[in-house]
């Protein structure tokens, strides 16, 4: 497995959270806002953690923060922004709408490196999930061409980069998804209490 050492955590908290309504990363989740549940997840497997985006009140959670390179261009600007800030070799990248993420999620996405791949991604249900990945930092020159042409789905982008797909197992399945909407969070909420 790879060390510790050799890669960084990058924490996108950039999303203008339009179906939520407000900030996904500040919302609370049992005691735990997501983001603190991220960043828990995330720093037994990373030398350090950097969370990309613009809002300043994320430095309450004590964490370097960075703002997007390329503002207003979603999440491949995040990305590459978190790559082109990263130190390390590899990046453990994952969106702030995932507040259920846990270790064994995280390891089983880093025992699947693999060096002749650029990107190693999770999918569930046969959807690609670029979003919890582990990034070579030598992707964000790739990215930026891809910004650079107007592209702005995640999903497109990583197309042209070296990419293997894990596929989750059933059991694993709850740990990765999406809190988008009010909906999504109250059914969540409830699958926790049960």
């Amino acid at each position: 497995m790879l060390d510790k050492k050799n890669i960084t955590g990058i924490i996108l908290v950039g999303g203008q959270s339009r179906r939520m309504g407000r900030d996904k990363g500040l919302i609370n989740l049992h005691g735990k806002s997501f983001l603190e549940r991220i960043i828990n997840a995330v720093q037994p497997y990373s030398s350090k953690v950097l969370l990309v985006g613009d809002q300043s009140i994320y430095e309450k959670f004590g964490v370097e923060r960075i703002e997007d390179e390329i503002k207003n261009e979603g999440p491949i600007a995040g990305v590459y922004s978190g790559l082109l800030a990263s130190k390390t070799e590899y990046n453990l990248v994952l969106s702030c709408d995932v507040p259920l993420i846990n270790s064994e999620i995280i390891q089983f996405l880093i025992e699947e490196h693999d060096p002749n791949f650029d990107l190693i991604q999770l999918s569930c249900d046969e959807r690609s999930m670029p979003l919890i990945g582990l990034y070579k930092k030598s992707c964000h020159s790739h990215l930026q061409r891809i910004l650079n042409s107007g592209e702005k789905r995640l999903t497109e982008a990583v197309k042209g980069l070296k990419v293997k797909t894990i596929p989750l197992m059933d059991h694993q399945k709850k740990y990765v998804l999406n809190v988008n909407t009010e909906e999504d969070l109250k059914k969540i909420k409830y699958d926790l209490e049960y």
